[in-house]
């Protein structure tokens, strides 16, 4: 396989993973099949700007878009892109856009349609666990699953008074 269809390979999951806050150089660079340093050299080389400027990157622009369209909070907002820490997405956050996330999104909201509410958008970017026996991420590790509700896994009665 040639280098820069490795390194594709590597960005395209970035770009598929990206809210993954365990995503690190380690893991991108196993997917190219390279070495951590060895990779990130290359990746510099072929992007202009290294893997984790490119994550941190497009973590902002969906975060701008969250800010934008979603009724969620700066905080929730902060850990659904990826970032465990409050303060460090807030200066990346200002670092590129030149705004804090609160300004970004009191100089954006109004301009178009009205905010989605928090419980949706929340399902769209995977926020809810889906089902049992979904897709293990790294951040569904680390919380954990649904609790049988009552009644599951027991059989149904053996009861024929509805069935014609």
């Amino acid at each position: 396989m040639d280098k820069v269809r490795q390194i594709r390979l590597a960005k395209d999951a970035m770009d598929r993973d990206w809210a993954d806050p365990e995503l690190d150089l380690g893991a991108v660079a196993a997917h190219a099949g390279y070495s951590r340093y060895h990779f990130l050299r290359a990746f510099k080389e072929a992007y202009g700007e290294t893997p984790g400027q490119y994550l941190t990157h497009r973590r902002i622009e969906r975060a701008e878009e969250m800010l934008r369209a979603a009724d969620l909070s700066v905080t929730e907002i902060c850990h659904l892109v990826g970032f465990s820490s409050l303060g460090t997405f807030s200066a990346r956050f200002k670092a590129r856009t030149g705004l804090t996330p609160s300004e970004y999104r009191r100089k954006n909201v109004g301009r178009g349609a009205a905010l989605i509410p928090g419980c949706y958008a929340m399902l769209w970017v995977g926020g809810f666990p889906t089902a049992r026996g979904a897709e293990v991420t790294a951040t569904s590790k680390k919380r954990p699953g649904p609790a049988a509700a009552y009644g599951d896994k027991q059989e149904p009665p053996d009861d024929r008074r509805a069935e014609p």
